[in-house]
């Protein structure tokens, strides 16, 4: 702890899949947010006054959109592909290889910067999946870079907020299910709008670099103003 609360610049990665949508949501709602960046490859579906936003395809040359970058204090970075049936150098390339090389740039072009990085439940770099060592991987080389501070987030099942419109089909059948879970693994079930204010309260904090698990998330969304 020990930052004081004031306006916020952020960038907003992946906001056309469910956490990014999610987290967006949020951050439009909130009145610690004063302006977002999302960037994505293609256009989010949303219009705000405090909300902008850049359609670029290639997250791995950031090069042409470098100058747009700059002036940002955090990095809300919810990009990312499921394991189930990549291959395994794509899945890489694309989990590790993309994330750090966004997370460099953004660590040279701005000064005291978090980047909170939703990693995911299970995570582990001795892990036996292979996904769990990439993010692991992910995690803890994220953690070397000169942001004024890094947060990986590992939650498990995330309850949708209304009106997401990115929300994969499967929780239309089990968020009935949320309530029991919660209830038996508090851990592993939190709220997409827990999720998203937990991002939003790192940044009262300063020089932190912490693995959040479900019940860290939990607690960080409901601290204090």
């Amino acid at each position: 702890m020990g930052k004081s609360r004031s306006k916020n610049n952020i960038i907003i990665t992946g906001t056309t899949g469910m956490v990014g949508e999610g987290v967006l949501i949020q951050c439009l709602n909130s009145t610690e947010i004063n302006t977002i960046l999302v960037i994505n490859r293609k256009p989010c579906g949303y219009s705000h006054p405090k909300l902008k936003e850049i359609i670029h395809q290639d997250f791995l040359n950031l090069s042409p959109i470098e100058d747009q970058l700059v002036g940002y204090n955090a990095c809300f970075f919810c990009l990312g592909i499921t394991s189930v049936g990549a291959d395994a150098d794509v899945y890489f390339k694309m989990t590790y290889t993309l994330t750090m090389h966004v997370a460099e740039m953004l660590s040279k072009l701005n000064n005291n910067m978090t980047f909170c990085y939703v990693s995911g439940g299970g995570t582990n770099v001795n892990g036996k999946m292979k996904w769990a060592q990439v993010k692991g991987k992910t995690e803890i080389d994220l953690m070397k870079l000169p942001f004024d501070q890094v947060f990986n987030f590992r939650p498990g099942f995330i309850k949708p907020v209304d009106p997401q419109k990115y929300v994969h089909n499967f929780y239309k059948y089990v968020n009935w299910l949320f309530p029991i879970g919660r209830a038996i693994y508090p851990a592993g079930f939190c709220t997409m709008a827990e999720l998203g204010n937990a991002m939003i309260n790192t940044l009262s904090h300063h020089e932190e670099r912490k693995i959040l698990e479900g019940k860290d998330i939990i607690s960080l969304a409901n601290e204090p103003s």
